[in-house]
């Protein structure tokens, strides 16, 4: 094989700002760094060994006892699954992504130019919502999300963009006590880049390497009964959703004659729309069922709860993907089922997703971070945000903790004069009489002096 030499200052190829001394010290590292193209070389049958993915998927284990192999192609077939997964990506993909920089006493949003690749445009070939969507995808059916960090030269810190990768295509080692990352695009390239150039978004069972993968962990059994439950079903409706029947009869018949017979049934009956036909026996004929009904073997109640098993797997409440048949324990209301679903489902990922990008984006910087803002999901009715805001914004006996544009930022309405002061207890204005002005404001006073309380109780 001939290498060819690829340039490192343009293109999609820059190699790793910190992989220069690794490189020249492993053998064969300059062409997994993508520095020399290599063609990309088949798994070794001698390494499809028991235990490894590939193993399972040949020989039907991803589907636990069931046999289905269960892959991610398989199980997002399986609409709970599809519903979880888009659930989940769709969450995450509203959200807004700030940037923050950090102030004496508070923090202050800051416009930067990564805004952008955050809420926008990561990739030019990725939306920021389907590269966020994506890297939820990849943690909850592969157990880890990757984001390339591409930077603007392989000299400066500078990013350029954030470029998702396929979880399957990332192999991930450790050398020198750093992780270094192998993975092969869509073109069937291999490059390796260092940890500092990878977004790593973890899921369960993280070992430093790489996570648990849901796919052989829990939903091996859960999603394989699920597949061969949807065989079972399409194949007994399939055949007009009839049991297994005998035809009995007195005569003898010979091999020729049994296969007329057999034959002659299963051309009126056989089929969803020759289900409806009625069987008409004359001559001693007698009919008996061999299985269960549709009922008795609870081929519905087995679908059904292989809903909630699946919902149970992605941390997701039933309800919320269609399952209605319980109610949920969280709550009865709409707000406090969205504050369950993101406490104790979506914060898992939210928080993998925020504690990388800061670490790696603004390494050890204690004055730049960024998350994600949840106040949209966690928004009540109507009603209840006028309560709630109505209490922030303080007002007679009542100490407030927001300004008025601090709520009107949150309702994407403009600032106002006088709503950057905060109310205190008992600092309210008393109220004017009716078909009479409000009193002026004595001058000379200072308004240092006493809170300005003018606006408390405009509304946001």
């Amino acid at each position: 094989m001939q290498d060819t030499l690829i340039d490192l200052t343009a293109g999609p190829h820059k190699s790793s700002r910190v992989l220069g001394a690794w490189l020249a010290s492993q053998p064969g590292a300059a062409v997994r760094a993508g520095i020399v193209a290599a063609d990309v070389a088949p798994v070794p049958a001698s390494e499809i060994t028991r235990g490894t993915e590939m193993y399972d998927m040949l020989t039907g284990a991803m589907g636990g006892g069931t046999g289905v192999p269960v892959t991610e192609r398989t199980a997002m077939a399986i609409s709970a699954v599809y519903a979880c997964v888009g659930l989940l990506g769709g969450a995450v993909a509203a959200l807004p992504f700030h940037i923050y920089k950090r102030q004496k006493d508070a923090r202050e949003r800051i416009d930067s130019d990564l805004w952008w690749l955050f809420n926008e445009e990561p990739w030019p070939t990725w939306t920021a919502a389907s590269a966020w969507s994506w890297a939820t995808q990849s943690i909850g059916l592969r157990g880890d999300g990757f984001w390339r960090i591409h930077r603007v030269t392989p000299y400066t810190n500078a990013i350029q963009g954030f470029e998702p990768l396929h979880p399957g295509a990332v192999f991930v080692e450790r050398v020198d006590g750093r992780n270094v990352y192998t993975y092969t695009d869509i073109d069937g390239r291999l490059f390796t880049v260092d940890q500092a150039d990878m977004l790593h978004f973890p899921g369960i069972g993280f070992d430093g390497l790489r996570s648990i993968t849901p796919l052989r962990a829990a939903l091996r059994n859960g999603a394989g009964i699920a597949l061969a439950a949807d065989e079972y079903a399409g194949a007994f409706f399939r055949n007009g959703a009839r049991p297994d029947v005998a035809l009995i009869t007195q005569k003898s018949l010979d091999a020729t004659q049994a296969q007329q017979v057999r034959e002659s049934w299963a051309d009126k009956h056989r089929g969803v729309t020759n289900a409806s036909n009625v069987a008409i026996l004359h001559g001693g004929w007698d009919i008996k069922q061999l299985t269960m009904s549709a009922e008795d073997a609870q081929l519905v109640a087995t679908r059904q709860y292989q809903v909630a098993d699946i919902a149970r797997t992605f941390g997701v409440p039933s309800h919320m993907i269609g399952h209605t048949e319980k109610s949920t324990s969280w709550g009865s209301g709409v707000e406090q089922m969205s504050i369950g679903f993101v406490r104790y489902t979506l914060q898992r990922y939210l928080d993998a997703m925020r504690q990388e990008i800061n670490r790696k984006v603004w390494p050890r910087s204690r004055q730049y971070y960024a998350e994600h803002d949840t106040e949209a999901l966690l928004e009540g009715d109507a009603k209840a945000q006028a309560e709630y805001y109505s209490k922030a914004l303080g007002g007679p006996g009542a100490q407030g903790w927001m300004r008025i544009n601090e709520v009107r930022a949150l309702k994407n309405l403009p600032p106002v004069a006088g709503g950057d002061k905060l109310v205190m207890a008992g600092s309210a204005a008393p109220a004017a009489k009716p078909n009479e002005p409000p009193a002026d404001k004595p001058e000379g006073d200072d308004p240092a002096a006493d809170p300005d309380t003018s606006g408390a109780d405009d509304a946001p």
